[in-house]
Formats: C-alpha cells, sequence, structure tokens
C-alpha cells in the first residue's frame, strides 16, 4: 500500500507541476488574459487530474501484480495529488499581476520538484543534483515549448 501511495502521490505532483506550469505559461504567452489562464489552470486540476488518475490506474493494473487495495490507492492518490497541487497555482494569479504570478508561480512549481527529486534520489541511493537537474530540465523544456507555441498562436491570430 505504502508503494501505491508513494507512486501515486510523485506521478500527480510532477504531472501537476509540468502541466499546470506549461499550460500557464503558453496561456499567458498566447492570450495575456488572467481568465484564460485562471480557467486553464481549473481545466487542468479537472480533467488532467481524472486522466492521470485513470492512466495510472490502468497502467498498474496491467502490471497484474497489485491487490484492488492498492490499484485504487494508486489511482486515488494520483487523483488528489494532481488536483489539489495545481489548486495551489490559483493563488497566485488571484493574489498577484499576471506576469508577477507567472513568475510566482515557475518558482513554487520548480521548487517542488526540486524538492521531490531529492527525496527521491536520497531514498534510491543516487546523486540528488543528477536526479534533480534532469527532472528540471525536463519540465524547463516543456515549459520553453509551451511558451514558443503560445507566441505562436498569438502571432497567428493576434
Amino acid at each position: 500500500m505504502k508503494d501505491s501511495l508513494r507512486t501515486g502521490i510523485a506521478f500527480g505532483l510532477t504531472s501537476a507541476v509540468i502541466t499546470t506550469l506549461g499550460l500557464m505559461v503558453g496561456l499567458h504567452s498566447g492570450t495575456h488574459s488572467k481568465i484564460v489562464v485562471l480557467g486553464g489552470i481549473l481545466t487542468i486540476a479537472i480533467a488532467d487530474a481524472f486522466s492521470d488518475a485513470l492512466g495510472i490506474h490502468v497502467s498498474e493494473e496491467s502490471k497484474n501484480i497489485h491487490t484492488l487495495k492498492q490499484l485504487w490507492a494508486a489511482t486515488i492518490a494520483t487523483f488528489l495529488a494532481k488536483f489539489l497541487f495545481a489548486l495551489t497555482f490559483i493563488v497566485p494569479i488571484l493574489l498577484l499581476p499576471l506576469s508577477a504570478a507567472i513568475v510566482a508561480s515557475l518558482f513554487w512549481g520548480m521548487t517542488i520538484l526540486a524538492l521531490l527529486s531529492y527525496a527521491m534520489a536520497k531514498s534510491q541511493g543516487e546523486a540528488p543534483w543528477k536526479v534533480m537537474g534532469e527532472h528540471i530540465l525536463i519540465a524547463l523544456v516543456v515549459i520553453g515549448i509551451t511558451h514558443l507555441v503560445g507566441d505562436w498562436v498569438s502571432n497567428l491570430y493576434g
């Protein structure tokens, strides 16, 4: 059961950081609209949390090594981690001007990803800087691409 919860939480937090920040940055660069970014966060929190939870459920179920209780523990942990953590990105959007909120969200998300990566590396006996660097680099690549896509869409229809 402990492994199922760890799987769900690690997957949910990682997905929440990367997808929510990618969406936020892309929508910001494409629209510069606070309401659009806020709507995007809420959409990710709901739709992607359900999608990721089902994805973990099916993935773990396909291994045919887990009990039904373990499957549902991973499923629910994934949903709650993704849903609740994605919602934390609403706070800076509500409290700050949009550009400052994006910067604050990037700092918040990268901090959580770094802490999660550090804890995971330490528990596996790996070099934390290597795991943290790999995970943060991947997140930054996704965020960079979504920024460019937002700019591109804005130029097409702006």
